[in-house]
């Protein structure tokens, strides 16, 4: 394949991370923007140095000059959007989550495989430089068998982070275009899919989820967070399990050029102990990543481990998968597992039962 063209769809604030691994890139272009606000399109264009700029999707998909389309819209976009590309002959980059439910999945997965083109969901947790070298230590046996996962995240607010009007991310609490809330369902698909990236497929899940008003001014009736959550995991592996927590704290201080969010991961082997203390924000003052065993804690050199970081490493591994004919690692496949797991998590709240990922439809 010669020089890989993509296009973004759907230039808000995300977009601009998105970008990042293209920038300087030998093999690959952003040549197209498009969004339904065309003087938004025009902004990021120019900004890129990107000639074409479309707020047309279907005359975007016409043009020959687009092998891949980066999708970032909102989630109930998602499968009707990556369906059009793929029978228009595209390669496709989806945002997490993937769709809204499983059969959304099954479609896209089909419509990919019967054009021949490549489908993978955009998921830059699992790229982040601190958990790769994570996962490379549990592989090397660093910490013994692996037995618990932890994984948190708690929102909070920051002088230094983006500013995100509530009108440019309302949608996330109209259930028929987010699909569940935007801590657990949106935000969460992060954690699920780190969890099944470090500790493999998940047997069944158990999942409890309040509701806390966003706070800042924004009344109760206009939105509400899925938080405080907690969700608890058996792995398929013998003797593996799992616990997420979600809290919503927005009058806790963070140190963040992103989003303000504290996200942080504990394995538990039965020789050591693995901590990632970094990722979107800057919060305990630790090491990002760090090693206990024999008794010692020690920091685990990492050299990049800024959040952007995981997205040009995202980026730049589909690029590389789409030149050399394979198959990116966050396929279709794999994304509607994940959804799977997000969806049980779901589920299980609702009906207040243990619920297994794989026979969820």
């Amino acid at each position: 394949m010669g020089e890989i063209r993509a296009a973004i769809v759907g230039c808000g604030r995300i977009s601009d991370l998105h970008q990042l691994g293209y920038r300087d890139h030998t093999d690959a272009r952003i040549a197209a923007v498009c969004d339904a606000k065309k003087g938004r399109a025009r902004e990021k264009a120019k900004a890129w140095g990107v000639e074409r700029v479309y707020n047309d999707y279907d005359r975007l998909l016409a043009d020959p000059e687009i092998d891949l389309v980066e999708l970032l819209v909102p989630h109930h976009l998602h499968a009707q959007m990556t369906v059009k590309a793929c029978q228009a002959g595209k390669h496709v980059s989806v945002q997490k989550p993937m769709a809204l439910s499983a059969d959304e999945a099954d479609r896209m997965i089909a419509a990919a495989q019967s054009a021949g083109v490549v489908l993978r969901v955009f998921e830059n947790f699992v790229f982040y430089p601190p958990h790769v070298r994570a996962r490379e230590m549990i592989q090397a046996g660093e910490i013994g068998e692996p037995q618990m996962i932890r994984l948190h995240v708690n929102t909070g607010r920051s002088d230094t982070g983006w500013k995100v009007p509530l009108s440019a991310w309302l949608w996330r609490f109209d259930q028929d275009k987010c699909g569940g809330g935007p801590l657990v369902f949106d935000h969460g698909y992060h954690l699920f899919s780190l969890a099944c990236y470090l500790m493999g497929d998940v047997e069944r899940v158990y999942a409890w989820m309040d509701r806390s008003p966003i706070g800042m001014g924004i009344p109760a009736q206009v939105a509400m967070l899925d938080a405080p959550a907690v969700i608890m995991i058996q792995f398929k592996a013998p003797r593996r399990y799992g616990v997420l927590d979600f809290e919503h704290t927005p009058n806790m201080v963070m140190d963040s050029i992103y989003y303000a969010d504290d996200d942080r991961v504990e394995v538990i082997g039965d020789k050591g102990m693995i901590l990632v203390n970094r990722c979107t924000a800057r919060t305990l003052d630790l090491p990002p990543l760090m090693l206990f065993r024999d008794g010692i804690t020690a920091p685990v050199p990492v050299d990049r481990f800024e959040w952007h970081d995981s997205f040009v490493d995202c980026t730049r591994h589909l690029i590389d998968a789409l030149r050399t004919g394979g198959q990116p690692a966050l396929d279709g496949s794999t994304g509607k597992a994940v959804l799977q797991f997000t969806l049980a998590a779901h589920i299980s709240a609702r009906e207040g039962r243990e619920v297994r990922p794989d026979e969820v439809v």
